[in-house]
């Protein structure tokens, strides 16, 4: 097995903001772990061993449009019952201890660029999209799996951001990862 995983996170973003939900075939995962189930759906479930690096990031289908993990969160084992909007996307709380971060070199993209909003970079970029990024293969999330119980499902709500405004983040709660 590979000591590092990779996660990308692919989203329809015009799909899931005029749906209002990363289902319905907004958004597709895949990973290139050896034994991961649910490969191009919501319920990627990556099979990964203790110790190794897990790295998730984010791709529009419309390479025009931003589009970047906000947050991923590991759920607890309450989280069978939390789906306390009705949506299908379950929340809860607590760890499954996987440390998680953005890399060193991913920040806001308009703090990166002193000269945000001359519409060039940063902040009211072309077509008022939002943030264009220098280098959006920079953007990932990356952590270091503890040791898990082996073969039970770790699921984590994961939150993307698109665009600003009121209903820009969508998350989903189905993707999990698995240790052998």
């Amino acid at each position: 097995m590979n000591p590092k995983v990779n996660i990308v996170v692919v989203v329809d973003v015009i799909g899931a903001l005029s749906d209002g939900t990363l289902l319905n075939g907004n958004l597709c995962m895949i990973d290139d772990g050896e034994q991961s189930t649910g490969q191009g759906t919501p319920e990627l479930c990556t099979v990964v061993r203790p110790g190794q690096v897990v790295t998730w990031s984010a791709l529009a289908v419309d390479l025009q449009t931003p589009v970047e993990i906000k947050r991923i969160t590991f759920l607890g084992a309450d989280a069978e019952d939390g789906d306390a909007d009705g949506d299908g996307e379950r929340a809860g709380s607590g760890d499954a201890g996987v440390a998680n971060s953005r890399t060193p070199g991913a920040q806001n993209p308009s703090a990166r660029n002193p000269e945000a909003g001359n519409g060039q970079n940063g902040r009211g970029g072309r077509n008022g999209h939002g943030p264009e990024r220098h280098n959006p293969e920079l953007e990932v999330w990356s952590g270091v799996v503890p040791p898990l119980a082996p073969g039970v499902a770790h699921q984590y709500r994961l939150e993307v951001q698109m665009y600003e405004g009121e209903h820009s983040t969508l998350h989903i709660a189905s993707p999990a990862l698995m240790c052998q």
